[in-house]
């Protein structure tokens, strides 16, 4: 099928430079360039005078090609940010950014290019230029496909890719873009594309923020007449719609080359994209597997608006060998002793070693109301995740296939992780308690092959488009099933997985799991374990706290409910919400240490606080089961040594614990309730203050990164005490990175001794005895003018007034000089948002012994989404410093 031409395809017009004063846009870039044979001339953005001027030689050629309906102006950045970064250190890449022939300032021929023309077209351009190589292609769009049509053609002088929005596959089962459907239409081609600029219009409006005027008008400044926008018509008639196509056999020819592109490529997307979504990215990814990935969310289809792409793409390419950059210091990282590897014991292994147990595995707390708790023994676990794995093979999922587990903590959740990771599926788990919006952003960035689900998950799934073909955790009536999409229910994967042998165990260093940050500090984001590093975490968690065979484990935060099986420990999570620690009771924590005879007790800081608070409705029974537990750990936030003592009293035989850790580490430093108290009453005059996590556990090293003057962490990792700084930690159970998140890998390991290191985003300091301290985010670090002050011990030191609940202490005004704000919760609740009284004013002001601005009292701090324990301090800066300059007074 071929598409119906727009009439001003063929208008004619000779090249032209672009007019002084567009947008960001440096005219002594432009170039007029005739290439092929006839010549066209070409308008083309290109350094190379510049770096000439610098005395500078390129270590290669960015060869950089829009898309529809832009032109070389896209890149406009890009060029800029290169000729600064070679005139700063001497590193200079020459950056041509064409305007292909009938867009931008380029060529009017008057005919139609499609595909094969087009990068027939690049090649006459890159021949006319004299560009050798080493060269690396950047696009967008359909500039994308050209510039991967040019790169597939020149292996010999390719060094690297980079892809912003584009596609190079329309992948069967789904539909052509609906923008793209709607400006093929016969009617409205002509129109959308070449009378009006309505195509181009749309386009302009994907902007994630919108685009300035400027900038609008810096991309309408070719295509103000209709005889202009000839090219915006051709190009969108180019798209093959079908086999028979004219340019359907090129996209073909360049999309099945690109996988044996073996080059390092780096592709940077904008998830919001109404036209190349995610699932192209998924395509591209499965024919550049080693590509470096990284998605920004928030952005669109102008990623290189939406975003510094620029910094990114240099960055990058700084990492390059044909850089010149780093093979000696990796030859030096690679040469750096590894710590000692504990020995692998995978997941599964006590579920075989105890396949045969009648002892209770996990239990499954009724709701108020319900019936008796279920009871699962390790044989029936151990079957159950045997006939699981078995059913998913028959199913049809694949080692490597990422699955959602959209399933509450219990009994159905621990049986299908195990299954999933038995079989080598990698295990997607996104906590409910980042709502809606948080897990769609989740799930979608994962793109999950399949969805695993109870009902509520799957109703979620399909109302809000969420990839992934669907299995229920229930059988469901068969309208339902179908109106969710639903094939599957597990019980079915039990029968179809009868006489099926499960594939060969996946190996010890296969991607296991992408578990997702709390979204606390900014979008939550997928972090990656192996299956040798969550074997790793396991053995973490038993060697310090001496879990295993016969332990009962209450676990009020999934992951140690999830990790118990591997431990050989009994478990059971509480009754709760457990998308609001906060609703957990004392009653309902010793009902579930009674189900399990427990020993060991886990709850974030939020739930343990309600726990305290809730603890007279225990009764003698109640008194009973809490006296059996030998240890308690609370973590995910500070915790005041005030409420771990008054824990303590509802456990009077245990010791209380709080470790250290993130979702990249959980367990990297612990300490007990008699040290935080040695440490605190010791601690010398003149000390920053924070919260005393303890020592590293036995595999783990800690580091600081000192702050500079300006609250960065630019200090050479440390162990000498008392400096202020950055955390740095590594561990055998530390993730192995992020989920397409190229660029926060990179920031994590910046500067560190090795990439097995990883930057926490904590501020703190080691003491004299080599413990650990931490004192805040290095977000929510203050700079003011008398130099770099830490939230945390002052908020402790407030925290210590009498009538202070919880505080929190943040800065506002400009970074240098930002002064000092104290806002708190009151034991007789606020009722409105107001200034202190002045008494409990100038309580705070003494404790903090420092300047404030203000004393804030509101009825709650705002706090991250999965512990309700960390203060939101980002949140509550740009609130108050909207309050206390005149704007509207309302919660934080």
């Amino acid at each position: 099928m071929t598409t119906p031409l727009p009439s001003a395809v063929g208008s004619t017009a000779p090249a032209s430079l672009p007019p002084d004063g567009l947008d960001g846009l440096d005219p002594t870039f432009s170039r007029l360039v005739t290439a092929g044979d006839p010549g066209r001339t070409w308008h083309l953005l290109d350094n190379a005078d510049h770096l000439a001027r610098l005395g500078v030689e390129p270590v290669g050629t960015l060869l950089c090609v829009h898309g529809n309906p832009t032109w070389s102006y896209l890149w406009r950045r890009l060029v800029t940010a290169a000729t600064a970064q070679a005139a700063a250190d001497g590193v200079a890449w020459r950056v041509i950014a064409v305007d292909q022939l009938e867009m931008g300032y380029s060529e009017r021929t008057g005919e139609l290019r499609g595909l094969p023309r087009r990068v027939a077209d690049l090649d006459d351009l890159t021949t006319a230029l004299g560009v050798t190589g080493p060269v690396v292609t950047v696009g967008h769009d359909w500039g994308g496909v050209i510039s991967l049509g040019w790169a597939v053609d020149h292996p010999d002088q390719l060094a690297g890719v980079v892809l912003l929005n584009t596609a190079v596959h329309q992948p069967e089962h789904l539909r052509i873009p609906a923008p793209l459907r709607l400006a093929l239409r016969p009617a409205v081609l002509g129109r959308a594309t070449v009378a009006t600029p309505a195509f181009l219009e749309t386009t302009l409006a994907l902007g994630r923020p919108r685009l300035t005027a400027a900038v609008k008008e810096g991309y309408r400044a070719p295509y103000r007449e209709a005889a202009r926008r000839g090219g915006i018509g051709g190009f969108v008639a180019d798209i093959p719609v079908d086999a028979a196509h004219p340019s359907a056999a090129e996209l073909d020819r360049i999309a099945t080359a690109v996988s044996g592109l073996q080059v390092p490529a780096l592709m940077l997307w904008g998830p919001s994209d109404p036209v190349f979504g995610d699932q192209y990215l998924e395509d591209l990814v499965g024919r550049l597997p080693h590509a470096d990935v990284h998605r920004f969310e928030g952005a669109s289809h102008l990623v290189a608006e939406d975003v510094d792409y620029a910094a990114a793409a240099l960055t990058w390419l700084g990492d390059l060998p044909t850089a010149g950059s780093d093979d000696a210091g990796a030859e030096a990282a690679s040469a750096s002793p590894r710590p000692a590897q504990p020995t692998y014991h995978p997941l599964w292994h006590q579920l075989d070693e105890q396949r045969h147990s009648t002892e209770t595995a996990l239990v499954e707390m009724a709701p108020p109301g319900g019936d008796s708790p279920r009871v699962v023994t390790w044989s029936l676990l151990a079957r159950r995740v045997r006939e699981l794995a078995a059913g998913l093979t028959a199913a049809g999922v694949r080692p490597g296939d990422r699955v959602s587990l959209l399933v509450p903590p219990g009994a159905d959740l621990t049986a299908v992780l195990y299954a999933c990771l038995r079989i080598g599926a990698v295990v997607v788990v996104a906590d409910a308690g980042l709502g809606l919006r948080g897990l769609t952003r989740a799930v979608r960035g994962s793109r999950p092959q399949h969805v695993i689900g109870a009902l509520p998950g799957l109703s979620a799934a399909r109302a809000l488009g969420w990839p992934g073909r669907r299995i229920s955790t229930t059988p469901l009536p068969r309208a339902t099933a179908r109106a969710l999409g639903v094939r599957y229910a597990l019980v079915d994967l039990v029968d179809l997985g009868q006489g099926v042998d499960t594939p060969a165990e996946p190996a010890p260093d296969a991607t296991a799991a992408v578990l997702f940050t709390s979204g606390s500090t900014g979008p939550a984001k997928g972090v990656v374990y192996s299956h040798r590093q969550l074997a790793a975490v396991a053995g973490a968690l038993r060697d310090q706290y001496d879990l295993g065979v016969g332990t009962g484990l209450v676990a009020g935060f999934a992951p140690f409910a999830l990790l118990a099986p591997a431990l050989g420990a009994r478990s059971v999570t509480p009754d709760m919400d457990v998308t609001s620690p906060r609703t957990l009771t004392a009653p309902a924590v010793a009902a579930a240490a009674a189900a399990v005879d427990a020993t060991v007790l886990f709850l974030s800081p939020a739930a343990l606080a309600n726990v305290v608070a809730t603890a007279d409705s225990l009764t003698p029974a109640d008194h009973e089961a809490l006296a059996q537990v030998r240890i308690f750990l609370s973590a995910g936030a500070p915790v005041p040594e005030p409420l771990l003592a008054a824990a303590g009293r509802l456990m009077p035989n245990a010791e209380p614990h709080t470790p250290y850790g993130m979702t990249e580490g959980l367990l990297m430093t612990d300490v007990t309730l008699d040290v935080i108290r040695d440490a605190t009453s010791t601690r010398p005059d003149g000390d920053r203050g924070g919260v005393c996590v303890g020592r590293p556990t036995p595999t783990t090293e800690v580091r600081i990164s000192p702050l500079d003057a300006d609250g960065a962490a630019t200090g050479e990792p440390t162990t000498d005490p008392g400096r202020t700084g950055e955390i740095l930690v590594t561990a055998p159970h530390l993730k192995r990175g992020y989920f397409r998140l190229h660029l926060t890998d990179r920031a994590a390991t910046r500067g560190v001794p090795d990439d097995r290191w990883h930057r926490t985003g904590d501020v703190g300091h080691l003491d004299e005895q080599g413990r650990l301290w931490v004192e805040g985010r290095l977000a929510h670090v203050i700079t003011t003018a008398d130099g770099v002050v830490t939230p945390v011990g002052l908020e402790q030191a407030v925290e210590q007034v009498d009538g202070v609940v919880r505080a929190g202490v943040v800065g506002i005004g400009p970074q240098g000089t930002q002064l000092l704000v104290a806002v708190v919760e009151t034991t007789t609740p606020a009722r409105r948002v107001a200034l202190a009284d002045p008494e409990l004013a100038e309580e705070v002001r003494g404790a903090v012994g420092r300047p404030l601005a203000a004393v804030l009292v509101v009825p709650d701090l705002p706090t991250d989404v999965r512990h309700n324990s960390k203060i939101d301090r980002t949140r509550l800066a740009r609130w108050a410093e909207g309050v206390l300059s005149g704007g509207r007074v309302r919660r934080p």
